[in-house]
């Protein structure tokens, strides 16, 4: 049976609610992972916000309450990565948010560690979450990338995502964890294009017109 607060969120004019999606593998382990950024950084955006992550529906933790005066849910896939989609796709569904109010957020290797960026629309550059939700729901809505940058070396990339952040880039993944809080924020309360105005930085990185 459907727990009572989200018959009552499912009522809520479709149009009005945001949807905000951070991707990562559920489970202790991969708890500081930096392919976990994203469930990091919409852990922080509740905590904020006094949203409780604790409901489990459709495959993904989520949270209810308002952000800028409008209603939105965040949710925290329980799939892992690659099966994202089939979390999303439901809870998209069930809550009636149209494509334009949802963001999702994630890590992005071609993006240099600490930076961010948003993006309106396009592929999944390489990402397997992504892929997962564009099979789900097209490519027609926002994400956020929290870069953490190229592994060293000759070091496998499936390896350097699934290795915690450093002691030393703690300072930095708050700082960018920070940003991307008011990015979020900012996406809700004026839309897209402002807040790619506000948070894109000069684009020199690879992979910017494919992810």
């Amino acid at each position: 049976m459907m727990h009572a607060g989200a018959a009552e969120d499912a009522g809520t004019n479709g149009n009005e609610r945001y949807m905000i999606v951070g991707l990562g593998n559920p489970g202790r382990p991969h708890l500081y992972n930096r392919h976990n950024i994203g469930f990091m950084a919409v852990d922080r955006l509740a905590a904020r916000h006094d949203i409780e992550l604790k409901r489990v529906q459709n495959k993904a933790i989520i949270g209810t309450g308002r952000i800028a005066d409008r209603p939105v849910i965040i949710a925290k896939p329980q799939t892992f990565m690659n099966l994202s989609g089939e979390a999303v796709g439901p809870l998209m569904k069930y809550y009636r948010v149209p494509l334009s109010h949802l963001l999702v957020v994630y890590d992005e290797l071609d993006i240099p560690f600490g930076a961010i960026r948003l993006r309106e629309k396009g592929g999944a550059g390489g990402h397997n979450g992504m892929r997962s939700i564009i099979q789900h729901l097209g490519n027609e809505f926002s994400r956020l990338r929290l870069g953490i940058g190229r592994p060293p070396g000759r070091m496998d990339a499936a390896a350097f995502v699934l290795q915690d952040f450093g002691r030393d880039d703690l300072p930095l993944v708050s700082e960018m964890l920070s940003t991307a809080e008011e990015a979020i924020e900012s996406f809700i309360r004026h839309g897209i294009d402002l807040t790619m105005s506000r948070y894109n930085g000069p684009t020199s990185g690879q992979g910017e017109s494919g992810s």
